[in-house]
């Protein structure tokens, strides 16, 4: 038997979800699918899992899902605790790169995308009885992603698995529809009351020097220890500075992800007697987590996102304001064990124009991984699947390119024999890639890129050059080599070989992340310190003080999108470009160039080595014939755009007339006419006649209304003269032209005499179009602007008649224009 420990009894009278724990314990036996809601400090996520298993509620394994590792391996000790058990009896835990369960597990604890390896796995869940979301408000991808494979393995293959969704925030009415047979059961939370205090920053006012004053005031007048929420790891260092003056018996420990666990263990545990404690906390805290002696809370309202910017397939990282749901959360750290306080420093009104809930994470994220779970599954179209969320058909697409790119998916969105292996590997497909390929060239390759991926995952903080925290890997002063070690040799178990440092190699370390990275190999730009462009064509910048900056390349590992054009390099080292080029050969691709070069007034045709939309190499190439030229005049209208031709007033009058064409009789088969469709068809409607261009200069003599005809194609270029005529002929036998503008009404300007005897507005584009009159006087100047030349003849017609009359009194002004004869002539001498 699994060793015990004194038994220690849980305090139930403290714990708001007693209340509710029959008809839970009743609701597991009888329903598959429950909706959990209990506010925070209920004990949803220690006491409702701790009596599932004293009451035996199912017989398999239960699986709960936690979104943070530290809030894991936190509750696992602590259920551990209740049984008098270490953690791996009947309690275990599963995070990346560490696990703790044993066979007599009853309730694994796990995170990190493992349940979905889980089901992915063993579809059918042998041993499992029932899967607990937790904290499902947090929505992040993996548990958004985990929930729809459950859902579907619940209706195809396990009529009687059991799942559970708990939350404190969560969206009810969203959730409900998604589970729409489920069971809703509610719990309270603690009653200890929470005053509220609005403090908001003034525009001038610093967070870090705000926070840390309103702390001080805090702790000389309130009782309790403290918990502040700070958007970031620079911020809390920041107040933690601004705090170094408290007295001894305050002790400020410091709360983020990035801590050791004792670090992060130190700031959860409970202050030594005698002392208080100042916690300085990202949102890590904000759930799951009960930190010790908590009655004082100071949030400053804001937090920092990932979004994923589909542009350039960079994640650009936001502060941004909480939403309320949030709010409500970290004020409850307040109420946990009694009356607290919560100082906000916000506004109420700032607060009520927040979200009820964050935005989930599968819709700003990166979706690489979530398209490869959705190709191992077998789901071709992710609406196979039920999800409360569906990301964009953009975000898709981006996704699958980049798979594509990698060697890992097939246009089909099938796995390719690489991308099975990579799912395999459960690592992030760029790094899996890596491994791949990294292993078709031998064990010192494979060695350099499993002490890649490593380096990848626990970057140190405030280090750029990665290469620098290799070095200090291999020569023992890496502060986490045992964890990088560890990690390392599980991915080469799972490829069937050992890890050995001693055969990583330094000089191949920047080729085998180009294997990861292709598209952000980085050329620094001509004389431009610092600045560089990717790959993918977009630029990239090291900060002013770092030396990567006068490398001539780099491969960027890690890039933050900023507000400017340019993507700030977090994380990279330097490349040798030859050294790739001899290495990894196929990255590289050889391209003929021939373009008109403004500057030099002639053709320049060349041989371009190119890595991406990376120029690596020129050479010169002899004159080129007739086609090239033609292909790089095409090249520098595509450049210079559509304005570069001559287009005389035939040819744009044409071109507006065949736009508004386009718009206002859509069911005829159009080709498309705008700039960009245009531009990326030049071949087809301009090149046929430039047979006698042989110079930017001559682009002249095009011919660009036979040019848009011929576009046309017949019947369109002429039914276009019978639907939307260049001219309208009047009454009188004269012609005028007509004004065409795409996304405006078509114009006819004339004199008002000429058009005596018209009853309506004329009309084009089959009757659909009503032409605007600017009806002129005499001297051919504006009298009225109508679209509705009945209406102005029975009513405004009146006034101008009686001033015409006055100033033109040898023109016609009959008192029933619409049945007059027009006319281009004074009046008749009697």
């Amino acid at each position: 038997m699994w060793p015990t420990l004194p038994h220690r009894v849980l305090p139930l009278s403290q714990l708001p979800i007693e209340a509710v724990m029959p008809q839970l314990l009743k609701a597991v036996k009888t329903q598959h699918q429950i909706i959990l809601k209990a506010a925070p400090g209920a004990g949803k996520s220690t006491y409702f899992p701790l009596q599932l298993l004293l009451n035996q509620s199912v017989t398999g394994k239960i699986v709960m899902l936690e979104p943070r590792r530290l809030a894991a391996r936190n509750i696992a000790r602590y259920l551990a605790q209740q049984l008098g058990e270490q953690v791996g009896g009947r309690v275990g835990y599963r995070v990346r790169g560490e696990t703790k369960v044993s066979h007599h597990t009853q309730l694994e604890i796990v995170t990190e995308g493992i349940m979905t390896r889980m089901i992915q796995n063993d579809p059918e869940l042998n041993g499992v009885d029932l899967l607990v979301f937790d904290e499902f408000h947090e929505r992040s991808i993996h548990a958004d992603t985990a929930l729809a494979f459950s859902l579907e393995v619940q209706e195809a293959l396990r009529d009687d698995l059991k799942i559970v969704v708990m939350s404190a925030t969560l969206d009810q009415t969203a959730l409900q529809a998604l589970l729409p047979t489920a069971a809703y059961i509610e719990s309270d939370g603690r009653s200890f009351d929470v005053e509220t205090r609005y403090l908001p920053l003034g525009n001038n006012d610093p967070l870090p020097t705000s926070m840390a004053k309103t702390i001080e005031s805090l702790m000389q007048k309130e009782s309790g220890s403290l918990l502040a929420f700070l958007p970031g790891v620079a911020a809390i260092k920041q107040v933690e500075e601004r705090l170094s003056h408290l007295p001894d018996n305050v002790e400020v420990c410091p709360l983020y992800g990035q801590l050791s666990f004792a670090e992060q263990q130190k700031a959860i545990s409970p202050a030594a007697i005698g002392k208080r404690k100042v916690v300085l906390a990202t949102n890590i805290a904000e759930t799951s987590l009960t930190i010790e002696g908590i009655r004082l809370v100071v949030d400053s309202g804001l937090e920092r996102v990932a979004r994923f910017d589909l542009k350039n397939g960079l994640t650009r990282l936001e502060q941004v304001r909480i939403a309320q749901s949030s709010a409500i959360q970290r004020a409850g750290r307040a109420g946990r064990i009694e009356e607290g306080v919560c100082v906000r420093l916000y506004s109420e009104s700032q607060l009520k124009q927040q979200p009820q809930v964050p935005q989930p994470e599968i819709l700003h994220s990166d979706l690489a991984s979530l398209v490869m779970e959705l190709a191992f599954w077998g789901a071709g179209d992710i609406s196979e699947l039920k999800w409360l969320d569906v990301p964009s058909t953009a975000a898709l697409s981006q996704a699958k390119q980049l798979l594509v790119s990698l060697g890992l998916l097939t246009e089909q969105n099938q796995l390719t024999s690489e991308g099975k292996i990579a799912h395999e590997l459960g690592v992030e497909p760029r790094s899996a890639a890596m491994l791949i390929q990294a292993q078709y060239s031998g064990e010192k390759m494979l060695n350099t890129a499993l002490a890649a991926v490593a380096l990848i995952e626990e970057p140190e903080r405030n280090v750029t050059n990665v290469a620098h925290s290799l070095h200090r890997w291999m020569s023992g002063a890496h502060s986490k080599k045992a964890i990088l070690i560890k990690r390392a040799q599980t991915l080469a178990h799972k490829l069937d070989t050992a890890f050995s440092l001693k055969d990583v190699d330094e000089q191949a370390f920047p080729l085998v992340l180009s294997l990861a990275f292709p598209d952000r190999i980085a050329q620094q730009r001509v004389n431009q310190y610092g600045r560089f462009t990717l790959a993918n064509g977009h630029g990239a910048e090291c900060r002013a003080e770092d030396v990567l900056g006068g490398c001539e390349y780099l491969v960027a590992i890690d890039l933050m999108r900023s507000h400017s054009n340019s993507s700030q390099v977090n994380l990279a080292c330097e490349l040798d470009i030859h050294a790739l080029q001899d290495t990894f050969e196929s990255l590289f691709s050889s391209q003929d160039v021939v373009d008109w070069d403004e500057k030099k007034g002639r053709l320049v045709a060349e041989r371009q080595i190119k890595l991406g939309q990376l120029v690596i190499k020129r050479e010169v190439m002899p004159s080129p014939g007739k086609e090239k030229m033609t292909q790089a005049l095409l090249t520098y209208v595509r450049r210079q755009g559509l304005q570069s031709l001559n287009w005389t007033p035939a040819a744009t009058n044409l071109l507006e007339r065949i736009r508004c064409a386009v718009a206002w009789l859509p069911e005829q088969a159009w080709p498309s006419f705008d700039d960009a469709d245009l531009l990326d068809n030049l071949e087809m409607w301009l090149e046929p006649y430039m047979s006698s261009v042989s110079s930017v200069k001559d682009l002249t003599k095009v011919n660009l209304v036979e040019a848009l005809n011929a576009r046309l194609g017949w019947p369109l270029n002429q039914n276009i003269d019978e639907w939307l005529p260049e001219e309208y002929h009047l009454p009188t036998g004269s012609k005028k032209r007509i004004r065409y503008q795409f996304g405006q009404e078509p114009v006819l300007s004339v004199r008002m005499q000429e058009v005596f005897g018209e009853s309506g507005s004329p009309t084009v584009a089959l009757g659909r179009k009503r032409m605007v009159l600017e009806l002129l006087s005499p001297a051919q100047r504006p009298l009225q602007v109508t679209s509705d030349l009945a209406a102005f003849w029975a009513g405004s017609y009146k006034e101008v008649q009686k001033e015409m009359k006055g100033r033109y009194p040898k023109h016609v002004w009959p008192d029933d224009p619409a049945n007059h004869v027009a006319t281009t002539k004074q009046k008749t001498i009697k």
